[in-house]
């Protein structure tokens, strides 16, 4: 009998120790995702949830909802759930290394998708996809500056104040503006990467030139999003947008092409959001123990009204 109980109560202990089953075998991976505050944002979400879906992965979602504390609870519910992996999109670069230090004592391998993440011990993460951030600013700067012929008055829109996306974008923008001494950013501010938000501060920005007896010659929004909600301002205040203000702003959704095909925005940089089989191949490889690059690059690259017509039909965000 005692020794029927000792049996007993290895398994029991054994049972309590292994990964839960819910997925009747599968991988199981935790997704942290920022929110929904973009059609880019969702298309993300989509192209992840469906390549787990194709790959029979076991994908356990969390909305972060744009907060920080929220991605930081999902991350410890991960390792409670004893998850295989873990996928997160970082609402901002900072203050995540304690709760990656947990992640990492439990043995999870993390893959950062699209943001990247300050910390001391980068062996924190095993990989970051994301797109050159710093480029696409680059790239949103030669645009204005060839296309104001070097002089103007900008405003810019940031992003989420401590994103990724905001500071690089912000960066690279100003880095070439650096070498045009007659174009300048008279005025920025963040617009939460939300379209709401970016109708709002566009509208302030308005006031604020009309009321000084100065203008506004281009707009620069760190997504597209903010770039519609300026448009809208922009037509509220009796001017043309894509005419009187130059209107370019990143990322490539659909709704940024259909308002170049208006004629309402100029440009727009691509930020491609369809990170889905990237994301799992490095994680399937991770899985069998195989080493991935430190960083996986997207490429991106500039559309301009020119081609948005030609384009449109073969978007797929």
């Amino acid at each position: 009998m005692r020794r029927l109980g000792s049996v007993a109560l290895t398994l029991i202990v054994a049972a309590s120790c292994a990964k839960p089953d819910s997925a009747g075998g599968r991988t199981v991976v935790g997704f942290s995702q920022i929110g929904a505050e973009s059609a880019w944002r969702t298309a993300e979400t989509g192209s992840i949830r469906s390549e787990a879906e194709k790959r029979g992965i076991d994908l356990k979602f969390s909305d972060a909802q744009q907060k920080q504390e929220n991605q930081i609870k999902a991350l410890r519910a991960f390792v409670a759930q004893r998850v295989d992996a873990i996928l997160l999109a970082p609402v901002v670069e900072t203050g995540f290394e304690p709760v990656l230090r947990e992640v990492a004592r439990a043995g999870i391998p993390v893959v950062l998708v699209d943001r990247g993440v300050q910390v001391s011990d980068d062996s924190l993460y095993a990989t970051l996809i994301a797109s050159d951030f710093v480029e696409e600013g680059r790239m949103a700067a030669r645009f204005v500056a060839e296309k104001l012929e070097g002089r103007g008055a900008v405003a810019e829109l940031q992003g989420t104040t401590g994103a990724a996306p905001a500071i690089d974008r912000k960066k690279g923008f100003e880095e070439v503006l650096a070498g045009h001494p007659g174009l300048s950013i008279v005025r920025s501010q963040s617009g939460d990467f939300t379209r709401a938000k970016g109708k709002e501060v566009m509208e302030a920005f308005l006031k604020a030139a009309k009321g000084e007896g100065s203008k506004i010659d281009a707009v620069y929004a760190h997504n597209d999003d903010m770039a519609l909600g300026a448009i809208q301002a922009i037509r509220e205040a009796g001017l043309e947008p894509g005419k009187d203000v130059l209107v370019v702003s990143i990322d490539g959704v659909r709704a940024a092409f259909e308002a170049m095909t208006r004629g309402e925005l100029n440009a727009t940089v691509e930020c491609n959001p369809l990170l889905g089989p990237l994301a799992f191949d490095a994680l399937e490889k991770l899985l069998r123990g195989e080493t991935v690059p430190k960083r996986i690059a997207v490429e991106d690259r500039i559309f301009e009204q020119a081609s948005a017509a030609a384009e449109i039909g073969s978007r797929r965000y």
